[in-house]
Order: C-alpha cells, then structure tokens, then sequence
C-alpha cells in the first residue's frame, strides 16, 4: 500500500502536530477528518492518526469505513510504543495493519464532563497510594503537568515501517 495522504483527528492538538511532523517528512498531504471526508475518495489509502481515549483510536472506526488505512497512530499520554496490545484490541484495528502508539500530552484545562472526572479520579487515586509502581509514577508525574510531549523521533518506528515499506513496493 502506497498511502496518499495523513488523515487525523485531534482534540488537544497533539495528533494535529504529529500528523503535520509526519506530512512534511513524508510529503504527504495533511487532512483532518472532516476534511478528508470531503477531499478524498472512497478507498483512498491513507496513514490515519487519531488520539487515544479509554485505549481506542478516535475516530479510526469513521476512516477505516471510509478509507483504506495502511497503518494507525494513536497518541495519547503514555510513553511512546506502550499499550499497542490494549489501544489494537480496543480499538479493532486488524493485526495486518501496523499501530503505532506516540506520546501525546495533556490540556486539563480542555477537559470537560466525565473525561474531567475521570482524569481527577485517576490523579487522586494514583496520588494516594502508597505504593506506587515506576509505570504508576511516571503516570502520575504527567497527569500534573499540562505539557506537550510531541517529538520527531517518537515518529522513528512509523517513519522505519514506511521506508522498508516503500523500498518493497520499489523492487
């Protein structure tokens, strides 16, 4: 699969960032969802990327009815390459199509309803355990803090997957 263009959807902007890093190291085209859903064909082979909330990819469900996705990245707040078992299987994302897990970042000033409650519970609760795992730390040290973690190279599997992929195609 030769992809066409990076389709995301974001919410803190994060995914945003990512899939523009991406784009331009990819020269490819830039799409938000909404806007794909109205520039691209039926089928048209697509990276998509998509911020992770409860493990699930948002909106892959809407692109992958729509699209031809060849591979996924879903950011969110933990570490890059963590949790691609859970985001996969949350997400129904079939094991032929590559996932990529990127760290995100949090706005808590963005959030609203039970996505706040949520976040505040977890904080409380990591906070007031006693003892805490290193994985549970870090967790708890991002969760206080409303900060981007988006790099380049946390885009270094996507960007290896794509070279070896685009040298096979070549051949």
């Amino acid at each position: 699969m030769r992809p066409i263009a990076i389709v995301y959807t974001s919410r803190a902007g994060h995914t945003r960032q990512y899939a523009q890093l991406l784009g331009k190291q990819l020269c490819l085209a830039v799409y938000a969802l909404d806007e794909a859903l109205a520039q691209l064909t039926d089928g048209s082979q697509v990276i998509y990327l998509g911020w992770i909330h409860a493990s699930r990819v948002k909106g892959y469900a809407s692109a992958a009815r729509r699209f031809s996705i060849c591979a996924v990245c879903g950011v969110g707040l933990c570490d890059t390459g963590t949790l691609v078992a859970e985001v996969r299987r949350a997400s129904s994302i079939p094991q032929e199509i590559p996932l990529f897990t990127l760290q995100g970042g949090i706005d808590r000033s963005g959030l609203k309803g039970m996505d706040k409650l949520m976040i505040s519970m977890l904080t409380r609760g990591l906070a007031a355990q006693k003892q805490r795992s290193s994985r549970e730390e870090r967790m708890l040290e991002l969760l206080g803090r409303d900060e981007s973690y988006v790099r380049g190279e946390n885009l270094a599997g996507i960007l290896r997957w794509y070279r070896e992929n685009s040298k096979e195609k070549a051949k």
